[in-house]
């Protein structure tokens, strides 16, 4: 196939890849009060669409009678994919698509369909996988031209308003002067991007082993950054998915490697200008080795899941300085992101009056007027010095020390330091809450909710903090209120919206944030509701080729998506791999627990090759390979040994309770009144129960 693909391709990559810039930055969108042109995204919900209504292009949003329309005018379609913060997205719009001339072209040759990615992540999805078998990369703004029935016929990114023009005319021209040929083309790209999501399905369980999982580490510590953290690379983006999973392995296999470059990168991370240092939370990725200047974009999947890995670090750790992320990112997630009605916005722009980390970065002058005579230990706290000038006179806040260090260094008392430290947060983020804010992208997605939701229940584990649990619960109830219709989930949320689309991952990540909801609150209705959303996706999204979950329902696109790999998210299948795993053992339901194993068995020889892309399938992986405990507490105190139990790392243990008589497989005949006991188990096989953590940890250990 990739033979028979490249023939077609000839002709065609050198003009893509002359075009293609990726976007990795964004813009302010300039407020218009009147406008020449409305086009039909008027009527869209998106932030990133309504960007787009006024541009003279006749766009609409994606839907089949849009393509229905092209095939009955035998017109081309266009079809430009990007997001609300997306700083190429927004140059190419000011650039070509305001321009009359190129949409006169456009609306005279083509069905244009305007895409938000993050609304729709499968038509995304698809043509990301077209440019990146057309042309080798990819980005946005992701701009593909298809036959009328979707297939592609070109892909490029970012284009100037006079490649633009071209691009089109020759697109044009070649399916007015050879249509069997784009037909051919497009065939081949088409049948492409179906086998690249091809999964071979496993027949038993070989795969799974400890050498595995082994060896998927020790091949991907060779691109670990020892001294800076992270990856090797000019740029250092977090995945948390990944040191969750490594901060596992290093407690199962005793691996000191791995623990340490977990440390070292979650301090580089902290100490860095890629966390807001005054006001909390992490920007997307930093755009140097050290951590230092950030992108400033501020997505919620990151900080939801930076909060589980920060928070199962400190159970590790015990370090405060873990203690005091958690703690500034939720507060910063409460400030800027949380929705009135409840439930938590999707993204905050990088770029504030278009200058791009204009509303974060100070200039020096500006912070002597603001903090006067705490100047001084402020400069040598956050390298305010001219060595660490970014652009334009500009600091980005960064730390090149510890406070342990600190504080020896200048003599005083780390409770002295915390409380001057309390005192310039309050002065600057008074001073920056003056200035222009960045642009919200209020959309509500529920899968990002959802991680937010673990997020939550992780620092109340870790923690014991009651406010946590309390606002994880009502994120929960916000979803559930707001995005569950008629037994279905729907992905984006947004007053007014029309979007009726659920995809795999929200199901997944939704039943994950149940199960995890359940294990703490020991409330049978989050467990119930996770067996309700998983009975769906078995009718909804199982994919009997692959033993797999395909990405959406039903088949509209051009190709089925089967999403193994992790991104900036873990990949949909290994959560709900994890997911059964989780019920099974929760039910003694070998079904379940069948399933995962073989979903996890065809992943691994990708596991072993390419570990940082499928760190959440090596997580089953371990507990697979390693001894897997189920810790079952029953009777009046459950709830309070329950939560004394989450406080301590358990990489391998479910741990679960009942304060009432239940007939579920792990509470079943154990109910004794006014006495709590705890069982652990291992494969339905419990040690005798005991009625203290202590006892309990001495079972696991020598089970």
């Amino acid at each position: 196939m990739t033979l028979i693909l490249s023939r077609f391709l000839t002709g065609f990559i050198i003009l893509v890849m002359f075009f293609n810039v990726s976007c990795n930055e964004n813009k302010t969108e300039q407020e218009v009060i009147t406008h020449k042109y409305t086009n039909a995204l008027a009527k869209e919900t998106s932030p990133y669409l309504l960007q787009h209504a006024h541009n003279p292009v006749n766009w609409r949003a994606w839907s089949q009678e849009a393509l229905e329309e092209a095939k009955k005018e035998n017109k081309l379609v266009l079809v430009s994919i990007g997001y609300s913060s997306c700083h190429w997205c927004h140059v190419m719009e000011d650039e070509t698509f305001e321009n009359e001339e190129v949409a006169k072209i456009m609306n005279d040759n083509f069905i244009n369909i305007k895409v938000d990615r993050e609304e729709r992540p499968d038509v995304d999805q698809v043509y990301m996988t077209a440019l990146q078998l057309i042309s080798g990369n990819g980005g946005w703004p992701l701009n593909v031209i298809t036959l009328p029935n979707g297939k592609p016929l070109y892909g490029g990114t970012y284009h100037t308003k006079d490649q633009w023009t071209k691009v089109l005319t020759k697109i044009s021209e070649l399916y007015k002067n050879d249509p069997k040929k784009a037909e051919e083309y497009s065939d081949m790209v088409a049948a492409g991007i179906a086998e690249a999501n091809l999964v071979e399905p496993a027949k038993d369980f070989d795969a799974i082993t400890k050498d595995a999982v082994n060896t998927s580490v020790e091949n991907w510590s060779q691109n670990w950054d020892l001294e800076e953290g992270g990856e090797k690379g000019v740029q250092k983006f977090m995945i948390p998915t990944n040191l969750d999973f490594l901060l596992s392995y290093a407690d199962l296999a005793k691996d000191e490697k791995a623990k340490n470059h977990v440390k070292n990168t979650l301090d580089k991370m902290a100490l860095g200008g890629v966390y807001d240092q005054i006001g909390g939370g992490f920007y997307r990725y930093s755009t140097d080795p050290f951590w230092k200047v950030p992108h400033f974009e501020k997505m919620l999947y990151d900080n939801a899941q930076v909060l589980s890995l920060y928070s199962k670090a400190y159970t590790i750790f015990k370090d405060d300085a873990y203690k005091d992320v958690v703690w500034e990112t939720v507060d910063f997630l409460d400030r800027e992101m949380k929705d009135e009605n409840g439930g938590y916005h999707a993204a905050l722009d990088a770029d504030s009056e278009g200058e791009e980390g204009k509303f974060y970065v100070w200039k020096e002058e500006e912070l002597k007027s603001v903090l006067e005579d705490g100047f001084e230990l402020f400069s040598d706290y956050y390298t305010i010095s001219k060595g660490a000038v970014w652009e334009h006179e500009n600091y980005v806040l960064h730390r090149k020390r510890d406070d342990a260090t600190f504080v020896k260094e200048h003599g005083i008392e780390q409770s002295k330091l915390n409380f001057i430290k309390s005192e310039w947060n309050k002065k600057l983020l008074e001073a920056r809450s003056k200035r222009v804010r960045p642009r919200s992208d209020d959309k509500i997605i529920t899968s990002w909710n959802a991680l937010l939701i673990n997020g939550l229940v992780d620092a109340y584990k870790a923690f014991g903090q009651d406010r946590f649990l309390e606002k994880a619960e009502s994120v929960f109830s916000f979803i559930k209120s707001n995005s569950f219709q008629n037994g279905k989930l729907v992905h984006t949320y947004k007053k007014g919206s029309q979007r009726k689309e659920g995809f795999i991952e929200d199901y997944a990540f939704m039943i994950d944030a149940s199960l995890q909801l359940y294990g703490v609150t020991l409330n049978t209705e989050y467990l119930n509701f996770a067996k309700e959303l998983n009975k769906t996706v078995e009718q909804d999204f199982a994919d009997d080729v692959s033993g797999m979950y395909h990405y959406n329902e039903g088949n509209t696109l051009i190709a089925k998506i089967i999403k193994t790999d992790d991104g900036v998210i873990p990949s949909p299948n290994a959560v709900m791999a994890n997911n059964l795993f989780q019920l099974g053992h929760l039910e003694y339901n070998t079904d379940y627990t069948k399933k995962s194993k073989l979903m996890l068995s065809a992943m691994v020889p990708v596991i072993t090759e390419s570990a940082p892309s499928y760190s959440k399938w090596n997580a089953l992986l371990l507990n697979n390979t390693y001894p897997y405990f189920e810790i079952a507490v029953v009777g009046k105190d459950a709830d309070i040994l329950v939560k004394a139990l989450n406080e301590i790392q358990l990489s391998n243990a479910l741990i679960v309770g009942s304060k009432v008589e239940s007939s579920a497989p792990l509470f079943k005949d154990r109910y004794v009144e006014d006495n709590t006991f705890i069982y652990v188990c291992q494969n339905t096989t419990c040690k005798l129960p005991v009625k203290t953590i202590e006892e309990a940890l001495i079972q696991l250990k020598n089970f």
